[in-house]
């Protein structure tokens, strides 16, 4: 009777031992902060989906097809992504009064792809005191990479500076005579492009004859192009957001003004709201740079990276113009994203997302381009640094040269 007795408590024991070790287990998997629950994942987002740089809302419209689609195959590790996105209209004060309503009020657990340099900015501060993920912000300025001073932020983009640095490589070995002349926003973006420029030029970039800054506010660029004119260059660089890099290309050819090079930014490349409207004629021979596939190029038709993302738009966003390159940025942000979404598990920390942000080692995607890889650190918080030159060609950007670096030298 006592051993029975004795071997029934042992294995009494033995059952409330294992439950107790299954419980603690289970406890310990599974880390929540606000915004995040066995069911939800919180993400806020900010988009101009009015005013001067409303083309950018597709970028929003984009990212949220792709968590519909997401939602609909089960969510990530059985979580739906509630993804609530506000439109700032390109406006810092209101970028801060829907970051505050996010955090505060919607309890996000992260900020994801807010866009523009300037309302980024006027976040920054505020979020990282909140030990908030800004993750993946789109804009490419070079400041969201100091892990350092703001732990809480990381760009996306390849910065602007880059991408400037890989137009001075061209521009010194293919016109290396070239008197140029730069319309620039002035603002963090504008200025991050030309100090990019002027570093790759280094001792060259005296060749700079005319710099024309505008401000976001005004409805034309026209005149700042009629002044560039005047200082007679052989190549005119555009770093300018979509609107206005289409009123400038399209004024240069009402002007019947043919530079020996126009270089337009990568964030102003694209078919649909840029180079159509700006005329296809205006359009020609315009050079940029791509890190992204263009769902316009016939190269990509079979393209498995270029078939999902049809697949998307097909079914999520219909109404979306698919060689709209901001469509394409959007749904590559968000592939991002939820590959770090998938390597927290149930560890939905807001220290763990930014642990997995900061490990991603030369991450492939189908949208980027071959030999364009995804790669953080704890120390490096720039995603991507490379592109491909490309020109415009009849109805599309034909790519054009090898992929380059345009990191900073011993960056």
């Amino acid at each position: 009777m006592f051993k029975i007795t004795r071997r029934r408590a042992a294995t009494v024991m033995a059952s409330s031992m294992l439950l107790i070790a299954a419980g603690g287990e289970g406890f310990a998997q599974k880390k929540y902060d606000v915004g995040a629950s066995d069911t939800e994942i919180k993400i806020g987002n900010i988009v101009p989906y009015s005013g001067p740089a409303s083309a950018y809302g597709t970028v929003g419209k984009a990212m949220a097809a792709v968590f519909r689609k997401v939602n609909d195959e089960g969510g990530i590790n059985g979580r739906k992504i509630n993804f609530i996105s506000y439109d700032d209209a390109y406006s810092p004060p209101k970028a801060v009064e829907q970051a505050r309503k996010l955090i505060e009020s919607d309890e996000v657990l992260l900020l994801f792809g807010t866009l523009g340099t300037a309302s980024n900015t006027a976040i920054q501060k505020y979020v990282n005191s909140k030990k908030v993920p800004q993750l993946f912000v789109a804009t490419g300025a070079t400041k969201w990479n100091d892990p350092k001073n703001f732990p809480w932020t990381m760009g996306w983009l390849p910065s602007y500076q880059s991408e400037a640095r890989i137009y001075a490589k061209y521009l010194s070995k293919e016109k290396p005579e070239a008197k140029i002349a730069v319309l620039y926003q002035n603002d963090d973006m504008g200025k991050d492009y030309l100090k990019g420029l002027k570093d790759g030029l280094s001792a060259a970039a005296s060749r700079i004859v005319a710099e024309e800054s505008y401000e976001v506010a005004e409805p034309t660029v026209e005149s700042h192009v009629v002044r560039l004119k005047s200082s007679n260059p052989d190549a005119v660089v555009l770093f300018t957001t979509p609107k206005f890099g289409a009123q400038a290309i399209k004024k240069l050819g009402e002007m019947n003004w043919r530079p020996n090079t126009v270089i337009v930014s990568n964030v102003s490349a694209s078919t649909a709201t840029v180079m159509r409207p700006a005329g296809l004629d205006n359009s020609q021979g315009v050079v940029s740079a791509a890190y992204a596939k263009d769902a316009s190029d016939p190269q990509w038709q079979n393209d498995p990276g270029i078939k999902a993302f049809d697949e998307l738009l097909s079914k999520y966003l219909p109404e979306a113009n698919r060689v709209d390159a901001s469509a394409l940025t959007g749904y590559n942000m968000a592939q991002t994203m939820i590959e770090v979404l998938k390597r927290c598990g149930d560890n939905l920390t807001r220290e763990n997302v930014m642990k997995q942000a900061a490990s991603l080692n030369h991450l492939e995607q189908g949208g980027l381009l071959p030999g364009v890889r995804i790669s953080t650190s704890p120390t490096d918080f720039q995603p991507i640094d490379q592109l491909q030159l490309m020109r415009f060609k009849g109805e599309r950007w034909q790519l054009f040269g090898d992929v380059m670096d345009g990191a900073a030298p011993g960056g």
